[in-house]
């Protein structure tokens, strides 16, 4: 049979340091020590394999592997001179998890096992230390009855609080040994209870319970929820540890701690981490005592603090990695019990990685590949201040739809975001926001949304402002028309209304309610500045642009290093207070003339927003879509015209004013309301659509009034001309959206063309070199994209629509049931979050070599919200993109992940175009 059980011990192991997969992280730390002959109790690793085997065959270990863990057992009892269950001489143990991945605190240990009624006697008369015995015994019953026995850790709790009371026992260390007797007594009456049976006595079941429930503890609740926030496969399995015990709660001459080679929250390189003396591992990060900072070990135990540092030290310069350790000193003498790469924050990482550079520790490369890029989110927006987080109340979570702190006063209204945020910071909450909100949305310090997921509207426009966002906070009610959001916290109803403060944490997805202090980030940092230019070089030629509609988020986009605009919807221009009566205007006009008139006053309007952002991109390319959305959606909604329409025959003054206020810009007045509202009715139901995400949006409405398009080309190259005079090289690239053939395409070209010739050619500048693209966003379109680059001289893959169409999914709706397809495990991912690769992966990758063999110099990218998602971003590498572009914010991510796919060795250079 196949070799599942891996011993160590005595300067030698079955293992390595190299074998996480199967020994997990824990146990090939454990192998390596043991192979550099540091000081590690003896024990053996039962692999991360048996724990898949265990599920699958009906939670069971076969007895083959039973016999080899048996072996292994044997093995430790004469390294150790000790027998488990032996009244005599008996050996105890610690039962672990171990996956290839660290999860701290996720799953389960078991510290003591092999004490029982009989035991404990000889470990007593041993040790001539009773207490120390009683104190092993209660222990080793609790953390079995919670972890093996499913019972509540709070029973146990409760009788030992109540035994330290009766007492007057302020610590634990006060109780004595008969007051341990007595506890364990009542936790054994607490197994009986609550199992109906007693507390196992003998030493080989509860190995195998122990080990068994260890590998169950792979799928509790938190460890699942660990893994589906980390992005680790649910197939991995965990390993069992299995280590002699040794005892850091002997007396004052024994202790237990935990540390890391270098400060984990800022990167120092300061030796960091906590201990405590006359204690056991668990209580270190229980807190049921206060710790020592690790300095404080140099003063107690002098010698053995040198050695920890001597030994800590050099397994950082053997893992080259900063070292998360786990020790502990029995009666003087130092054992180590874990090491693995330690977990950090962004800062931390990027500190990390540029100071071990300097050191001759790792080179640039490896520097590059150890930080994940979402951690450098931690380094771009403002932070919740840790402090204030714990003083206050959590009252909701949601998903982390744009990261950063924001703290303000509530609105629940565009409008009233920006007369509020004159005077004060606002946060605005929504149900859900709609493109109205735009104007409220650029004021808010954050946005709020108890419905919507990671794409929704919300989402994707507060990311490209850098604004934090929580989405989808189910838990709470938003009644706009009361000017108040209810939830229920710890079983009461709370109501906050508008005026009162709230946090926002945009990177967990936390709402606490009141106002807490943030501390703000610093994109300029010297040290991030030397890292990211590193993961320039690496990078070469794929380029990172920015989706941006305004010179505002340009700025913030070339600030984080974008080379161009992968995306302007020139959609949002029409929100802008001075323009939509304009727009709206447009799309009540009857006839073309009435249109053009409209349009002509919307032409300088646009032609100075792109002037600004040709100008801030200053000699980088921008990519301009034409009209997108339908144009119901820059009209009053249906259904709120028929409620007033319905009310209108008794509604008194006051309402009929608040009507007026609604509709004013569409000639409403008082005395005009009845001819109004039901006129402005039959063009909005003219314009109704069922499925308006496939109806007349994109590249059609282009068709259909061609005379938009026109003006969208005209403001274009009337503002490129004009920035150009200034000096400054202008690069426009047109995009035309939701083309399913290149037919649409040639249509929308020609105008964009003719247009483009008009203008160059009355301002002599015909050199001015532009192109003109589609975005591919209809599987259609991918399928025939061999047809339509013989006209798109650029493809960007608009994925959120690409995803919705190829999958047949609403994005809006999906959130609906997408944690039952998560928890069923049919999605790995959230498919609008991470790009479904085996799927609308492939149609893009399909795409892309159609394209290309159809004309080779194609330039292709993506401007999807995948184009900030590192796993995106590298499958977007490997199949031969020019570029990704995403909001501004993630441009560093962006940059890292492509980084880190050209140093991974993808093969597709030779795809890409120069």
């Amino acid at each position: 049979m196949k070799k599942q059980v891996y011993s160590f011990g005595n300067g030698t192991a079955d293992g390595d340091g190299k074998m996480k997969e199967v020994l997990g992280g824990k146990g090939a730390g454990l192998a390596e020590m043991c192979r550099a002959n540091l000081p590690v109790p003896p024990g053996f690793t039962i692999s991360t394999e048996v724990c898949n085997i265990y599920f699958q065959n009906n939670n069971q270990v076969p007895n083959e592997i039973d016999a080899q863990m048996l072996e292994a057992l044997r093995m430790l009892e004469q390294r150790m001179g000790q027998k488990l269950g032996d009244t005599g001489n008996p050996l105890l143990v610690s039962v672990r998890s171990g996956a290839k991945f660290s999860m701290p605190g996720m799953m389960d240990t078991i510290l003591n096992l092999g004490l029982n009624d009989q035991t404990v006697l000889a470990v007593e008369k041993k040790s001539g230390n009773p207490r120390f015995a009683y104190d092993c015994y209660r222990r080793f019953i609790q953390m079995f009855g919670n972890v093996v026995l499913d019972i509540e850790k709070h029973d146990f709790d409760q009788i030992f609080e109540g035994r330290k009371k009766k007492v007057g026992a302020k610590f634990d260390t006060d109780l004595t040994a008969d007051d341990l007797k007595a506890v364990i007594a009542d936790y054994k009456k607490l197994v009986q209870k609550k199992t109906g049976k007693p507390f196992p006595q003998e030493a080989m079941h509860q190995l195998t319970m122990a080990r068994d429930a260890v590998f169950r503890s792979w799928n509790n609740a938190r460890a699942i929820h660990y893994r589906r926030m980390n992005g680790i496969p649910d197939d991995l399995g965990t390993a069992v540890n299995v280590q002699a015990m040794v005892f850091g709660n002997l007396g004052e001459t024994s202790a237990t701690g935990v540390g890391f080679t270098r400060n984990p929250s800022t990167g120092e390189k300061v030796f960091y981490g906590e201990f405590l003396i006359n204690a056991q591992g668990e209580d270190v990060v229980a807190g049921i005592r206060t710790p020592q900072p690790i300095a404080a070990l140099e003063s107690v135990m002098p010698e053995v603090y040198n050695q920890l540092r001597e030994i800590t030290t050099n397994l950082e310069k053997h893992y080259r990695d900063v070292q998360d350790f786990e020790f502990t000193i029995q009666e003087g003498k130092l054992y180590m019990l874990q090491t693995r790469n330690g977990k950090r924050t962004g800062p931390a990482a990027v500190r990390i990685a540029v100071d071990m550079v300097e050191e001759g520790l790792i080179s640039k490369s490896e520097a590059v590949l150890r930080v994940d890029p979402q951690q450098l989110d931690q380094l771009l927006h403002p932070v919740l201040d840790p402090a204030s987080k714990k003083a206050l109340q959590l009252i909701a979570k949601g998903l982390p739809a744009s990261p950063g702190a924001a703290v303000g006063t509530i609105v629940f209204t565009a409008d009233h975001a920006v007369e509020a945020s004159k005077k004060a910071p606002v946060i605005l909450v929504r149900a859900e926001t709609v493109p109205d909100d735009i104007h409220g949305m650029e004021v808010a310090k954050g946005i709020l949304t108890s419905r919507g997921g990671m794409t929704s509207h919300a989402a994707v426009v507060a990311r490209g402002m850098g604004t934090p966002c929580v989405a989808g906070a189910g838990a709470i009610e938003v009644n706009e028309h009361k000017k108040e959001m209810t939830v229920a916290v710890n079983g009461r109803k709370l109501v906050l209304k508008e005026g009162d403060w709230l946090s926002l944490d945009g990177s967990t997805g936390e709402v606490f309610e009141g106002r807490a202090n943030t501390i703000e980030a610093d994109p300029s940092s010297g040290i991030l500045a030397t890292f990211m230019g590193w993961a320039d070089e690496f990078r070469g030629k794929f380029g990172v642009r920015a989706n941006a509609d305004i010179p505002r988020d340009a700025k913030v986009a070339r600030r984080f290093g974008a080379e161009g605009i992968g995306l302007c919807r020139t959609e949002h221009m029409f929100f802008a207070e001075d323009r939509i009566p304009h727009m709206q205007a447009m799309i009540l006009a009857r006839d073309e003339k009435t249109r053009r008139k409209a349009l002509a006053k919307l032409l300088p309007m646009q032609r100075k927003d792109f002037a600004g952002l040709f100008q801030a991109m200053a000699g980088y390319p921008v990519v301009i879509r034409t009209l997108d959305p339908p144009l119901h959606e820059f009209l009053p909604k249906r259904e709120q015209l028929m409620v007033d329409i319905a009310k209108l025959p008794g509604a008194d003054l006051k309402t009929k004013k608040e009507m007026v206020s609604r509709y004013e810009r569409f000639g409403a007045t008082v005395a005009t309301l009845k001819k109004v509202l039901p006129e402005l009715l039959a063009r909005v139901e003219e314009l109704h659509e069922f499925n308006p995400m496939l109806g007349h949006r994109g590249c059609r409405l282009g068709i259909t009034y061609p005379e938009i398009t026109e003006m969208q080309a005209r403001a274009i190259f009337e503002a490129a001309v004009q920035v150009a005079r200034k000096g400054v090289k202008v690069i426009p690239e047109v995009m035309i959206p939701l083309i399913g053939g290149v037919r649409e395409l040639e249509n929308q070209k020609k105008i964009v063309v003719q247009v483009a010739e008009e203008v160059l050619g009355k301002a002599g500048m015909n050199g001015m070199k532009y192109m003109v693209g589609t975005m591919i966003e209809i599987p259609r379109a991918a399928l025939t994209a061999d047809e339509v680059a013989r006209e798109a001289e650029f493809f960007s893959f608009g994925t959120n629509d690409l995803t919705q169409t190829t999958m047949g999914l609403s994005r809006d709706d999906y959130t609906k049931f997408q944690m039952d397809y998560e928890n069923a495990k049919i999605f790995q991912n959230d498919p609008f979050a991470v790009l479904d690769q085996d799927g609308v992966g492939k149609l893009v990758g399909m795409a892309v070599k159609l394209g290309r063999g159809a004309r080779p110099e194609l330039e292709v990218g993506i401007c999807g919200e995948h184009g900030g998602e590192p796993n995106s971003v590298q499958f977007c590498y490997r199949v031969g993109m020019n570029y990704v572009s995403c909001s501004p914010y993630r441009v560093p991510i962006a940059r890292l992940a492509a980084a880190q796919a050209a140093i991974s060795g993808d093969k597709s250079e030779a795809m890409r175009t120069a």
